[in-house]
């Protein structure tokens, strides 16, 4: 494994003896290992490589194409997971591999969950981690009209980044995951205002909208959830450098 080690190291990965354990752990043969580790050494990111991603005390399925979880977002699904009861109805929007929505359901029993995302290849991996329905379609499109009104939780990890600073991405992001995971448009909140106009419409009473942002976009944010017809409020994880936008409807207190 020290050979591994070295090749890692050369490539630039910081945490190289880890990463090595990880690789022999995942892989099924000499051969195997090899592909792995040169995969890795190429710039491909670990999760794509292994398979998987370690995410709120659960390891998620990961395939090549589909954003990978950050540990930041756990402290989404912490606020997700505060707010949801016994048989709670939650709908994870853009839901990627579904790592949200398989934290939530490891977390509140009997969880009613449904997860959508605009990308097939997404959905293909969040139908492996998601314990209830996978839709493939635009924001809120593929979603039974029964649900309208139901919905407890709205949970959300919208693309955020402002278009022009997609280049000063890490070039693992800006190369391997998909643009529409990460582009959000001028200023980081077109797919978060698209949301908030229609989330009133869905959410039940005493329902909440769980969205995450950067810290700098509260302000605009929190204009958006009002905008909607919302009481809006910032949450915050300042040890995961996170932060939440919350909405509720105005009769929900």
């Amino acid at each position: 494994m020290e050979d591994i080690v070295t090749r890692l190291r050369a490539a630039g990965c910081v945490f190289a003896e880890e990463e090595a354990e990880l690789l022999t752990g995942a892989a099924t043969s000499p051969a195997d290992l090899e592909e792995m580790t040169g995969r890795r050494v190429a710039g491909e990111p670990l999760e794509y490589v292994i398979g998987r991603a370690e995410f709120h005390g659960i390891s998620v399925v990961l395939t090549p194409g589909v954003f990978i979880p950050r540990r930041r977002t756990e402290f989404l699904a912490d606020e997700a997971i505060r707010r949801c009861g016994p048989g709670a109805v939650v709908v994870d929007l853009c839901c990627g591999s579904g790592a949200v929505a398989a934290a939530i359901a490891a977390m509140v029993p009997l969880v009613e969950l449904h997860a959508v995302d605009i990308d097939p290849v997404a959905t293909r991996c969040a139908t492996q981690n998601v314990p209830g329905q996978v839709y493939t379609g635009n924001l809120f499109d593929p979603l039974p009209d029964a649900l309208r009104g139901r919905v407890d939780v709205l949970v959300v990890n919208p693309p955020y980044v402002p278009t022009t600073e997609i280049p000063l991405l890490p070039s693992e992001a800006r190369e391997h995951e998909p643009l529409v995971t990460l582009d959000g448009g001028g200023d980081g909140l077109d797919v978060l205002r698209r949301i908030a106009r229609s989330a009133p419409r869905w959410l039940a009473p005493g329902g909440c909208l769980l969205a995450e942002i950067s810290v700098r976009q509260g302000g605009r944010a929190m204009a958006a959830i009002a905008d909607a017809g919302m009481t809006a409020r910032l949450l915050s994880d300042p040890e995961l450098d996170a932060t939440v936008v919350a909405g509720s409807p105005h009769d929900a207190g």
